[in-house]
């Protein structure tokens, strides 16, 4: 073999390690961790929800609620990475950041939601039966606008991600999003909860799920690069 092939051997050789590192560096994104989660929980709120109105019985607590469980474990993953590395890309800042001010708003966005609901029931309770029987009466229900909102909401860090990251699962699930965003305008409240479960399985939990096997893959052959 000539010294130049033998340069040329090792350099791809470097640049096939630093790949694999840069694909397994464990990451919170990286690893489809986050977008598995999120994709999960999302898809059982709103089934849960479907649930509660289908069979007309209602918990104890609003199920959205849940998200709380996203929102904990990814600050605690981003301190603990935050703290392991020494040395963390600018990519994976602002991904860190957006992922987080997701769940922030998602949390705010259900608090909001009951607030108003909270205030505005009554009142359209009391409209719809003054409003009984007549042609021109409006039967205005809160709760069916207000699924486009979140889904306009989880278009969002979804669109950023696949396009900062060129991963095309989740840039199509992030318009994905939006396009059940636009539908939901004109369905019923239970159309829309199948939507959403929808978007957040296509957008988050099979991305997530293509991710993860991509970085277990990645991983695997470093350690083979190593040996």
């Amino acid at each position: 073999m000539s010294q130049t092939e033998k340069q040329l051997s090792e350099k791809e050789s470097l640049n096939l390690i630093a790949t694999m590192i840069n694909k397994a560096k464990d990451s919170y994104h990286d690893t489809g961790v986050s977008a598995i989660m999120w994709g999960t929980i999302i898809a059982i709120c709103a089934l849960v929800k479907l649930s509660e109105i289908q069979f007309n019985y209602r918990l104890p607590f609003d199920i959205n609620l849940i998200t709380i469980l996203a929102i904990i474990p990814q600050i605690f993953i981003s301190i603990k990475e935050k703290k392991r590395r020494r040395v963390k890309s600018y990519d994976d800042v602002y991904m860190d950041y957006i992922w987080l001010a997701f769940g922030i708003c998602i949390f705010l966005m259900v608090f909001i939601v009951n607030t108003v609901h909270a205030e505005l029931g009554p009142v359209m309770h009391e409209y719809r039966q003054m409003s009984a029987g007549k042609k021109d009466g409006i039967d205005f229900r809160f709760s069916e606008f207000v699924m486009p909102l979140f889904l306009l909401l989880y278009g969002i860090p979804t669109f950023i991600t696949g396009a900062a990251c060129r991963f095309r699962p989740m840039l199509w699930g992030g318009l994905l999003c939006w396009v059940c965003c636009i539908i939901a305008l004109f369905t019923t409240i239970k159309i829309d909860l199948l939507l959403t479960a929808f978007s957040a399985i296509a957008a988050w939990l099979i991305p997530g799920i293509i991710l993860e096997a991509d970085y277990r893959k990645a991983k695997k052959g470093l350690l083979s690069a190593n040996v």
